[in-house]
């Protein structure tokens, strides 16, 4: 199984719980310090050795690559793939590749890497994807996803998660057949870092309001392992119940428009692209 965003938070509890429940994890760290302090702390909490440091920074397209590459050959097979990495951003920045950095991390990096995996997964099937979202009502400004025009943080980051929902309903359109479902999930409000840019009167509010992160990664690590979600796909999740999620992201021409450009952002390679 392997989790990104795994060296605090919510992906960092899913991960030990993972392990906890005798599955080799592979967790991913933007660097070897975290990455190997998360590695030995879930190692001591479980008593298990069967986790694996992955090192990307998932902002960069070139590390994603990497990514996919090392964790095709490091793992025989791979039965469960989270997309549990975030990032919120007051102020406009770019990744190397020049794209804004929440669009990137939030939206492209799940979209390529599940790309770069797809026939892994599929040759473990029954596999299963899970993204972790938010009923976000933002619609997606095509003519200005980068914010070039105009950035407002919060908007951009509403964005970024409304696109995650458009991408696990198109995965699961796409992976129909193959023995690979795609299910987003929203954690609900965590105690993590994710909002520290944030304006000071929301991350107050949201302190307040937010969960251990352990009582939010709980129902994430059931529908990673729990033979009730079995075939379950194309779905959107909350403490384990289904929830409804915003028309906007189950329209299938926006996910196709949406699949379209990230496609081409991406650079995905012909007939890489699922379904392509």
């Amino acid at each position: 199984m392997l989790v990104t965003g795994s060296t605090s938070g919510i992906g960092r509890a899913l991960a030990e719980m993972l392990a906890a429940a005798g599955a080799t994890v592979g967790i991913v760290a933007r660097d070897a310090g975290r990455g190997g302090h998360a590695q030995a702390q879930i190692v001591s909490a479980t008593g298990t050795a069967t986790v694996r440091v992955f090192l990307a920074d998932l902002s960069s397209q070139a590390d994603v690559r990497r990514l996919a590459r090392e964790v095709i050959a490091g793992f025989s097979r791979l039965d469960v793939l989270v997309h549990c990495a975030g990032l919120f951003t007051s102020h406009r920045t770019l990744t190397a590749d020049g794209l804004e950095t929440m669009f990137a991390t939030n939206h492209l990096a799940p979209f390529l890497l599940t790309n770069l995996l797809r026939d892994h997964l599929v040759a473990s099937a029954p596999a299963r994807i899970l993204i972790l979202s938010a009923p976000s009502t933002v619609k997606l400004d095509f003519d200005d996803l980068q914010g070039e025009r105009r950035f407002r943080a919060l908007t951009a980051f509403g964005a970024s998660k409304a696109a995650d929902l458009l991408l696990t309903f198109e995965l699961a359109r796409r992976l129909d057949g193959t023995g690979v479902t795609a299910n987003a999930i929203h954690p609900g409000l965590a105690r993590t870092d994710l909002m520290r840019q944030a304006p000071a009167p929301l991350r107050w509010v949201t302190r307040l309001a937010s969960a251990p992160p352990e009582r939010a990664a709980e129902p994430i690590a059931r529908l990673g392992l729990s033979p009730e979600y079995a075939g379950v796909s194309g779905r959107f999740f909350k403490g384990g119940r289904e929830i409804d999620a915003p028309p906007y992201t189950q329209d299938p021409e926006v996910a196709r428009r949406l699949w379209d450009v990230s496609t081409t952002l991406t650079k995905v390679d012909e007939g890489m692209s699922l379904g392509g």
